[in-house]
């Protein structure tokens, strides 16, 4: 069972601030905009697993329940923090190409980004 010391998020920052690469507009308008740390978030979501298999490890051999919760909370802060990568990617890839060619399109990844953003606010 992996154990977080520290801040449950602070493994994940790499992620929610992710490097930008500069992509050119017509392979932005091909890809999804984390394709280019599409292998970063796969570790990540394997470790983020692996923390979920250790909770439930923990309830079958009886563990203290305050120290099942710790767990439970960095694995949600680890979920929170690619969540906010992917909307980051989103925003500055899929949101800003369609605004570029403006129309619905642009009206319509703004609908998808705001409706987005009030699921992972509530």
């Amino acid at each position: 069972m992996s154990h977080v010391t520290g801040h449950p998020a602070a493994a994940d920052s790499a992620i929610a601030h992710p490097t930008e690469a500069a992509t050119p507009p017509e392979a932005a308008a091909s890809h999804h905009g984390y394709i280019g740390d599409k292998q970063r978030y796969l570790n990540r979501l394997k470790r983020i697993e692996g923390q979920a298999r250790g909770i439930r490890s923990m309830i079958e051999d009886e563990k203290y329940c305050i120290d099942i919760l710790t767990q439970i909370g960095a694995v949600t802060a680890a979920l929170e923090s690619v969540a906010l990568g992917l909307l980051e990617d989103h925003l500055r890839h899929c949101v800003v190409d369609a605004a570029r060619q403006g129309d619905e399109q642009a009206e319509e990844k703004i609908r998808e980004a705001t409706a987005a953003i009030a699921r992972f606010v509530r």
